[in-house]
């Protein structure tokens, strides 16, 4: 058994409650979130700790476990060539999923997918169907792309990755659905062990995140889906992009 997917209910304002790295599904939160103004924003302290970026000793451990666990890694040294080494692994035309992503939004993956024609983007072409006819299409579509491309909330330095979510949307494409996985992480989300990664989720990444959607839709975030990846049973399918420096949440 490589992959555990950790349903937590769906609370909405524990140290348990979170999307993290990009985990909030912006296609379902278009519908189900509103607006409110001048609304007052319930910070929770964020754990600066988690966003360091690792040691060299701690990011060639992480390597070296991940690719143990049947998970190809690249690494690189900024954003940048991060963008254009997940851009060559994409074929032109490619079908592609995405997660929201502050990790794809920063290194500007996110905009040449959805905007620059070159790619059969699956998240635009979700937001203009209707959800109260077309919810059907809409989750096959969405649960298993050719492509997925992502972050990750955690990475250990044995080799196990952590996504956190509220919806789950992209919890299936990752951990079976979608043909082949890759994900951008940067070296801060490097940590220790498993406990930490949870750890991360809960002090640094949540309340990050839960702020950002009290800001955009005036309600909190949720920690409500947990998939921890331990290791990837087809040679191949997740390739893991490892920046050096620190990118995303």
């Amino acid at each position: 058994m490589h992959t555990f997917i950790i349903l937590n209910g769906s609370k909405s304002t524990s140290a348990l409650e979170f999307v993290a790295s990009g985990a909030t599904d912006a296609s379902f939160l278009e519908i189900q979130m509103t607006m409110t103004q001048n609304t007052p924003i319930e910070r929770l302290a964020v754990n600066e700790e988690f966003a360091t970026p690792a040691s060299p000793a701690a990011i060639d451990r992480a390597a070296e476990a991940l690719r143990a666990h049947g998970i190809d890694v690249r690494l690189v040294d900024d954003a940048a060539e991060a963008r254009e080494l997940l851009l060559s692994l994409v074929p032109e035309g490619a079908e592609v999923g995405e997660g929201a992503s502050a990790t794809l939004d920063q290194i500007g993956v996110t905009e040449i997918i959805e905007k620059s024609g070159r790619y059969d983007a699956i998240r635009p072409r979700t937001r203009a169907m209707d959800r109260a006819t077309q919810m059907r299409e809409i989750r096959k579509l969405g649960a298993a792309p050719d492509f997925q491309i992502n972050s990750v909330a955690a990475v250990t330095e044995d080799g196990k990755m952590v996504v956190a979510s509220a919806f789950g949307s992209q919890l299936g494409p990752i951990g079976f659905g979608a043909g082949r996985v890759i994900l951008v992480v940067g070296s801060q989300k490097i940590v220790p062990d498993l406990a930490t990664a949870f750890r991360r989720v809960e002090e640094y990444s949540y309340p990050i995140e839960d702020a950002k959607m009290q800001e955009a839709f005036g309600r909190h975030s949720a920690i409500n889906k947990l998939l921890v990846i331990n290791a990837e049973a087809g040679p191949g399918r997740i390739t893991v992009i490892l920046v050096r420096q620190a990118v995303g949440v």
